[in-house]
């Protein structure tokens, strides 16, 4: 059985850890409002955008003639993974939910005689990736992401430029993002979107059937044009969004793990209390019966 002594700084160092999480729970709170916001307020845009690519990519089909990112390369051989994870841990299993997807959709790739590549964002996803897969993450990978900083469209652009610099190079054939999408503070879903060649939805959000019926709309210039500059800036919307909905993951991940983590460290000091108490107990009535027992001897 533990000393009093070892039991009371037991005690201590629980409080001071119960201290810490319920800061970083509190931490966690009001930097998921702000992160919460900004993901719900891109959402409209990248839906918008969505509709726009659908309508036009409807007209412009998939001939040879059509942009290489919208459709493909022809081929499935390479794929690339895009994982986009935290660069900091505490925050339940936000970052190996999404590993896990990632891993399980690699392996399958591997099985069926495909090339894997995968490029991280955050080093905790490296972390778990370089595990089974050291040896397909791409030169670069994990790029330094701190997303616990507010998010602009220019890590985005970063990220996407590099991604792009590789299609253009011929270094993979498809590629899928992976992400966690934010629904409430104990609900992040990890996700995998398609990327390359560009999955065009329409207003429904079904997947819109390119070269069907015309458009609505009349563009100016032609629609092969108009794609060939939105669609570069497609991919770097997604992957903003995807940051965006990390960001709002993230911290509702920890949010909700640091008040577990709070509440586990009240139930552990209750039960050490009670234990300290016992043992402080048996330690008194130990010593009135020596000294009882020391007493009538005596006499």
């Amino acid at each position: 059985m533990a000393s009093l002594k070892e039991l009371r700084n037991r005690i201590s160092s629980v409080k001071a850890t119960q201290k810490i999480t319920k800061a970083m729970q509190m931490v966690a709170a009001a930097k998921l409002r702000r992160a919460q916001e900004a993901a719900e307020a891109g959402r409209p845009y990248a839906n918008r955008m969505d509709k726009v690519m659908a309508s036009l990519a409807s007209k412009v089909g998939l001939d040879e003639g059509a942009p290489r990112l919208l459709a493909g390369t022809g081929r499935d051989d390479v794929h690339l993974l895009l994982v986009a994870t935290a660069e900091r841990g505490l925050c339940g299993g936000f970052n190996s939910n999404i590993a896990k997807l990632a891993i399980m959709d690699a392996n399958e790739l591997l099985s069926a005689g495909k090339e894997v590549k995968i490029l991280c964002v955050g080093r905790k996803g490296y972390d778990v990736l370089k595990r089974q897969h050291r040896d397909r993450m791409v030169e670069g990978s994990p790029i330094d992401f701190k997303q616990v900083k507010r998010i602009g469209f220019a890590d985005a652009e970063s990220v996407g430029r590099q991604v792009l610099t590789m299609f253009d190079n011929g270094e993979f054939d498809v590629c899928t993002l992976y992400f966690s999408e934010f629904k409430t503070v104990v609900e992040q879903i990890p996700t995998a979107q398609p990327l390359i060649p560009a999955k065009i939805n329409d207003a429904s959000g079904e997947k819109a059937e390119v070269g069907g019926a015309d458009a609505a709309y009349e563009y100016e210039p032609d629609e092969a044009e108009i794609l060939a500059d939105l669609l570069p800036r497609n991919v770097m919307t997604q992957i903003f969004r995807a940051l965006q909905e990390n960001a709002a993951s993230e911290q509702g991940a920890r949010m909700s793990a640091m008040d577990n983590a709070t509440r586990n460290a009240g139930d552990m000091i209750d039960r050490l209390t009670l234990e300290y108490n016992r043992s402080r107990q048996a330690q008194i009535t130990r010593e009135l019966i020596e000294i009882i027992s020391g007493a009538e001897a005596l006499q």
